[in-house]
């Protein structure tokens, strides 16, 4: 079994922190950010300021993901598994695979000792992450994580 992290964020303390978050969000959404949406379908995935709204939720998660946004799309597979579409599942899991998602590949060496996925298609999803992972990595991004630390 495959366990799913969803998008559980924290909004602030106070009613009125979320409150303002929320309305940015919204905007930011109508102005098409995709991490808007996606922190969007996690407040109503967890009912902050407002009451949770499965709907509203999934209608955030999948205009994140058709917007390109991998978590989104991880978590879309989630959705799918825990309502037994292992197929449509493994097929957003593969696609946030090679937007580089790590979880989607957790999720999809699960669904590989399941029996849900091929060799070879789990295969070509591990070199369509790696290939995400090397392209976002630079000397410059190399420099500043060593300056971090």
């Amino acid at each position: 079994m495959i366990h799913c992290r969803c998008a559980k964020k924290e909004f602030g303390n106070t009613k009125k922190k979320n409150s303002s978050a929320f309305e940015y969000f919204t905007k930011a959404a109508e102005l098409g950010e995709m991490e808007a949406h996606c922190r969007l379908a996690a407040m109503y995935y967890v009912g902050h300021v407002l009451e949770k709204d499965r709907v509203k939720h999934l209608h955030h998660l999948e205009e994140a993901a058709i917007g390109g946004h991998p978590t989104a799309r991880y978590n879309l597979g989630c959705h799918e598994w825990n309502n037994d579409n292992e197929e449509r599942a493994v097929t957003h899991y593969i696609i946030a695979a090679t937007q580089g998602n790590d979880d989607s590949i957790k999720a999809l060496m699960g669904a590989f000792k399941g029996g849900f996925v091929s060799k070879d298609d789990l295969a070509a999803a591990l070199r369509a992450h790696q290939a995400a992972v090397d392209a976002t990595k630079s000397p410059q991004r190399e420099a500043a994580k060593i300056a971090r630390i």
